[in-house]
């Protein structure tokens, strides 16, 4: 096991509106993984909407509260691909001309991970304690994988889940449509996308879709739900934290 550290828990928006129980799930993984877990209070979004949207002067202002935020910490861990990109990649990008700035986003960016790549990568998790009868495919996020290069870390989780199944989905790195602001601009498209995407889910025969950013879980269950589907939509680390049978599926009425 690797030596104890102090992480910082960037929760993302998503996650904290739509979504906490995700937190929860990444605060379990990483208890597990001999971390000490702090939330920041004064976190706020990571400043990708403004980013995606070309508000470069927004985006500084919320970079620097991000910076202050998380300064200090011995990691920095979110459970997306797209908001750890977001501070790891283009932190430093964003203060090009303000060298002292620029200094301090690559020390935050040099320590930012997404949680299952730092679960895998950083703290060398093997496996997980968790159990799910379930047969289940497997959605690449864009971010995540085109960033990060995440990739083969969470299906290596995953083949230690007790009962779980793992059906690998035809065009698995396609994006889904959502892309931030881009279901946003370009509605038709986003829907096009989003429905090839759930056409090659429910072809698996699964009958859950996992991933590892909730705005991509956010697009496929809405357009699942809407077709009438039985596939459930979970993000990946509610189910290696062990917790499918206590938190209802993305989606999913609540009783």
């Amino acid at each position: 096991m690797a030596e104890p550290a102090r992480v910082a828990l960037l929760v993302t928006c998503l996650v904290d509106f739509f979504r906490p129980s995700v937190g929860f799930a990444a605060a379990k993984l990483l208890e597990a993984a001999g971390c000490t877990v702090e939330v920041p209070r004064a976190q706020t979004c990571c400043g990708q909407p403004a980013y995606n949207s070309g508000d470069k002067n927004d985006t500084k202002a919320i970079a620097r509260q991000v910076i202050a935020a998380f300064a200090g910490y011995d990691y920095v861990v979110a459970p997306s691909g797209s908001c750890a990109g977001m501070v790891k990649l283009h932190y430093p990008e964003l203060f090009a001309d303000e060298p002292a700035m620029r200094e301090r986003a690559t020390e935050l960016a040099a320590r930012t991970y997404e949680l299952v790549s730092f679960l895998t990568d950083v703290r060398g998790m093997t496996a997980v304690a968790a159990q799910c009868s379930r047969r289940v495919t497997y959605h690449d996020s864009c971010s995540g994988l085109r960033e990060l290069s995440i990739k083969a870390q969470p299906r290596k989780l995953l083949a230690s889940v007790a009962g779980l199944q793992l059906d690998e989905l035809p065009g698995a790195e396609i994006c889904c449509g959502f892309g931030g602001t881009f279901a946003v601009k370009y509605p038709d498209i986003s829907d096009k996308m989003a429905t090839d995407k759930i056409t090659d889910i429910e072809a698996t025969g699964a009958d859950c879709v996992l991933a590892g950013d909730l705005g991509c879980l956010l697009q496929i269950a809405g357009k699942l739900s809407r077709a009438g589907s039985r596939v459930e939509t979970r993000h990946v680390a509610e189910v290696l934290a062990d917790m499918t049978d206590t938190v209802p599926a993305i989606g999913a009425p609540r009783s």
